[in-house]
């Protein structure tokens, strides 16, 4: 190989120009016509040396498109400062063991002009070759001909280069303007439309006609990562639908990119190293390109953007952004509607805790004033329900869920009492979780207990305290949470002969809402109350 040849200089100038393997032109047809009827030649071609062969732009005369290097005459004229005229190829040392001089065709005469760049660098040659030597090579007029041609050429090449540039920005204008527009189609789509389904399925449709593509949709991925579920997508005529749950593994190594929400762009799947040893599942899904993009929402990928086309292909990085932006609008739109979603059923949430609460509450206050005798005794204690039932409400909704610990419960039912906080509250007992319907009851109940206890119980002396202990009894058919309220170090104790709302509240409240049963008893050494109660009423919201 000649230095000429391998130049990366003049090869990096041959690739810019972007004609090797084109289709053939007349203007390039026409030059070696003429080439050949002013030099009476039968073979004329414009030849174009690349790293590894010699390939002909236009040829006539000639059988072949291109051949090797090592049979290329052409070469040797890269380093000519003018013409190359060999009048008998089987004399010049370069040439007599050419494959086309010495087998078929058996060429016996070359004269190349050289094709320059404006940098001086030859590309290739206009040649003219004849089957006979040619000893007086070309005249004047021809040499001068072939010269003035070759140059011809090169200008072609210039205004061919700026022509295919001029309409490759026109069509990277033109598919620009078709994802703006398919961009705000998606835009009013997404602002109109009302479920996740419907949402996935239009921007699947219109990412998928942009792109030209075969098949486009969005599937929604487990917590594990492991599947991948397609609720609908959108495909051209005559591809099969992808609908359904999927598992990564069966098809490549996938999963650790999307998991960290890096866009997969695969041009052919064959041959990625991602995607080439499943190759065939692809194949059998008529998927020959991919470009998945993730959906992540609060760090974790949830969903999934996905484009095939049936053939290979180069994805462009405006095609990518544009998949991405989509995948973005889609993830907003999504967040939007379940938003939504989740709203409404906190309104109807809300208006059932309301109505539950205001009748508790009118409840608490038609028993509480009944019969009441002394009226700002009877307010302080519906004051201090109220409180009670205020912080209960506190406590479900300190958190994410509508739910609350027994231990919060009981202690958050305890607070108006300062005695109940200062060491003389015991709680012992495994979590158990208490939705709201038991905590509203169990929090009265708490409270009347302690209100008691520092009227007339453990609480109304210095030494006296309380022990509150529950567990979880799973011998029967359905779990129970046993507890238990006792008080000791009180004044003595007597069994009350007449029950008043406070005591009924405390037998009643709690079973009433949520089943079980309620203990009350009275020993000397202190009121004892005992809940026997369904651990699945305990835990129930509603």
């Amino acid at each position: 190989m000649s230095p000429e040849t391998s130049d990366p200089e003049r090869l990096a100038e041959l690739e810019a120009l972007a004609i090797l393997d084109t289709a053939p032109e007349e203007a390039f047809d026409d030059a070696v016509q003429i080439a050949r009827a002013l030099c009476a030649a039968p073979v004329a071609l414009v030849s174009l040396v690349a790293a590894d062969r010699q390939w002909f732009k236009a040829r006539a005369g000639f059988l072949f498109c291109e051949t090797e290097l090592n049979a290329s005459i052409c070469r040797h004229a890269l380093g000519e400062p003018d013409l190359l005229v060999i009048p008998d190829l089987t004399q010049d040392p370069r040439t007599r063991e050419n494959p086309l001089v010495t087998g078929p065709p058996g060429i016996r005469f070359y004269a190349g002009a050289p094709l320059r760049t404006s940098s001086g660098r030859a590309l290739g040659s206009l040649c003219v070759i004849d089957t006979v030597p040619r000893p007086g090579g070309l005249n004047e007029d021809q040499a001068d001909a072939l010269r003035r041609l070759a140059r011809q050429i090169m200008i072609l090449m210039r205004e061919r280069r700026q022509l295919v540039r001029l309409q490759v920005e026109e069509r990277l204008t033109r598919a620009a303007s078709i994802r703006r527009a398919a961009l705000i189609e998606l835009g009013d789509h997404l602002r109109d439309v009302t479920c996740v389904a419907a949402m996935t399925a239009k921007a699947a449709e219109i990412v998928g006609r942009t792109l030209d593509a075969s098949r486009a949709g969005y599937g929604e991925i487990d917590a594990s990562g492991v599947h991948v579920t397609i609720l609908q997508d959108w495909t051209a005529a005559g591809v099969e639908s992808l609908a359904g749950t999927h598992r990564f593994a069966d098809f490549g190594r996938l999963g650790a990119s999307i998991e960290r929400g890096d866009a997969l762009v695969v041009g052919a799947v064959a041959e990625d190293p991602r995607t080439a040893p499943f190759a065939a599942p692809f194949m059998a899904q008529a998927i020959g390109a991919m470009l998945d993009v993730p959906v992540r929402e609060r760090g974790r990928t949830v969903g999934l953007f996905f484009v095939h086309a049936a053939a290979p292909r180069d994805w462009l990085p405006e095609e990518v952004a544009f998949a991405r932006n989509v995948a973005d609008r889609v993830q907003v739109g999504i967040g939007r509607l379940r938003a939504e979603e989740q709203q409404a059923v906190l309104n109807r949430e809300l208006s059932h805790r309301m109505k539950n609460t205001l009748a508790m509450v009118q409840a608490i206050a038609m028993q509480t004033m009944r019969n009441a005798t002394d009226l700002e005794a009877a307010r302080d204690a519906l004051a201090n329900r109220l409180i009670a039932l205020g912080k209960a409400h506190d406590i479900l909704l300190d958190g994410t869920r509508e739910s609350a610990s027994l231990e919060k419960v009981v202690q958050g039912a305890l607070t108006i009492h300062d005695d109940a906080q200062a060491g003389r509250l015991r709680l012992f007992g495994p979590h158990v979780q208490v939705g709201s319907k038991a905590a509203l009851s169990l929090s009265l109940m708490i409270h009347e207990l302690a209100t008691n206890a520092a009227k007339y119980g453990a609480l109304s002396t210095p030494a006296g305290f309380i022990v509150v202990d529950w567990s979880i009894d799973a011998a029967g058919r359905e779990p129970m949470v046993r507890l238990r309220w006792a008080e000791s170090g009180g004044p003595p104790v007597a069994t009350p002969t007449r029950l008043g709302f406070g005591s009924r509240l405390i037998e009643r409240g709690l079973a009433g809402a949520i089943g079980g049963e309620v203990r009350l008893t009275y020993p000397p050494d202190g009121v004892l109350c005992e809940l026997d109660v369904p651990l699945s009423g305990m835990e129930a919201d509603e």
